[in-house]
């Protein structure tokens, strides 16, 4: 058993336990007071480049700076020649809370909303509250020796469980820290706004790629795998490459191309073999598009560089919207091509300019056919909506104007 449990035991009865226990509340309370003060501050004045510090920081400053204050607590008793169990505990307990904090925020950080950041993070709390126990209980040297003890050779190298908890550790804290830095920079890059926004997502994944390389090139090095071992595996991934790899290192080149060549763009509206949408995600490997409905397609980069793609927002967003209605022959046509021009004005999504403009479409049988276009830069969000409050405004002005409908023939749109 460690000596403060000793300590603490021996001052449960005494004064000493009552000087601890109010130095730590004293910490506890500064502490607090330091934290709202100083997150008051920062997030108030703190630029937004500066928002990953900034939640950073407001996870450990409380246990940070109480850690501080129980520690000069600390300092004072024992120049006192007073017993200092209880705070080394509370000590121990902040440093614990500190770095479980920082771990489930870097977490969060760099792996976004994935479904297995809350089963790690748990996992986290439990590794790191289960050493804490064990340091509390002095049984830590004995577990890490016990693991240490638990060995096994391979060829004529001798692996513990230890070490390879140790290397493991080392490993993945090596590319969290590398993607973290990753994903710094890469936000950095995407609010360039001086550059394309295709290069700056080029740029980007360019980044993230050379990150993660470097990460785990770095994460081997350090754990002693011989790096050189890899020249190995570099030539079986090249003759993969060639055959059964081909089709998938052609969907991320051809990724590569269509942003570089800014033929599509994040945001545009496309039409691909038959699937009419909104380019919702531009991935390395593939594209994903939103569909009008909801539904999302996924498109490998190959069948965008090997078949045709209309771009209804490559040079303009601008798209036209038609609807069309037949009035009878008795009708006044002058007032009903006003009335459907007119009926154009208000509506939210139709733009000035071009002007909404009504043509005579054809003479059919039993009624003259009347074609109504008006623009809109959002063609992201459909057109049926669209055409039935149009539709609703025009019935709604041929009824105040006795314009008549061909008899049978309902109204359609394009």
């Amino acid at each position: 058993m460690n000596n403060f449990w000793l300590e603490i035991w021996g001052d449960i009865n005494s004064a000493a336990i009552l000087w601890q226990l109010s130095l730590l509340l004293a910490a506890l309370m500064l502490a607090w007071g330091i934290t709202r003060l100083l997150l008051k501050r920062i997030r108030g004045n703190a630029p937004e480049s500066w928002q990953i510090g900034v939640e950073a920081v407001a996870r450990v400053i409380f246990p940070l700076s109480a850690l501080v204050f129980v520690s000069l607590g600390r300092t004072l008793l024992q120049h006192g020649a007073r017993h200092s169990g209880l705070l080394q505990l509370a000590i121990t307990l902040l440093l614990a809370m500190a770095a479980i904090r920082l771990a489930a925020y870097a977490l969060r950080y760099v792996f976004s909303a994935a479904q297995w950041v809350r089963t790690t993070e748990n996992f986290v709390v439990f590794v790191v509250w289960g050493l804490v126990a064990l340091h509390l209980t002095g049984k830590l040297e004995d577990f890490t020796t016990f693991l240490d003890e638990l060995s096994f050779h391979i060829g004529n190298h001798k692996f513990s469980v230890l070490l390879l908890i140790q290397s493991v550790f080392i490993a993945v804290l090596t590319l969290i820290i590398t993607l973290w830095i990753g994903r710094v920079l890469e936000n950095k890059l995407m609010r360039a706004e001086q550059l394309d926004m295709n290069l700056r997502v080029v740029l980007s994944k360019l980044l993230r790629v050379l990150l993660i390389l470097v990460g785990v090139l770095t994460a081997l090095s350090v754990v002693g795998f011989d790096i050189t071992l890899l020249s190995v595996f570099g030539g079986a991934l090249g003759v993969g490459l060639g055959f059964g790899l081909q089709k998938i290192a052609s969907n991320y080149v051809s990724g590569f191309i269509i942003l570089l060549d800014r033929s599509l763009h994040p945001g545009d509206v496309l039409t691909v073999d038959g699937h009419h949408g909104v380019a919702h995600q531009l991935r390395a490997r593939y594209l994903v598009l939103r569909k009008l409905d909801g539904t999302e397609v996924i498109i490998p980069n190959d069948a965008l560089i090997s078949s045709t793609v209309i771009n209804h927002s490559l040079s303009d967003r601008r798209t036209s919207v038609s609807v069309s209605a037949r009035v009878s022959y008795d009708s006044e046509l002058n007032v009903a091509i006003r009335v459907m021009r007119e009926s154009a004005v208000g509506v939210a999504r139709v733009l000035s300019t071009p002007t909404p403009d009504v043509a005579v479409k054809r003479l059919a049988e039993n009624g003259v056919e009347l074609q109504l276009t008006v623009w809109i830069n959002d063609p992201e969000n459909g057109a049926s909506g669209l055409q039935s409050e149009l539709f609703i405004k025009i019935l709604e002005g041929f009824k105040i104007n006795n314009i008549s409908i061909a008899v049978g023939v309902i109204p359609i749109g394009q």
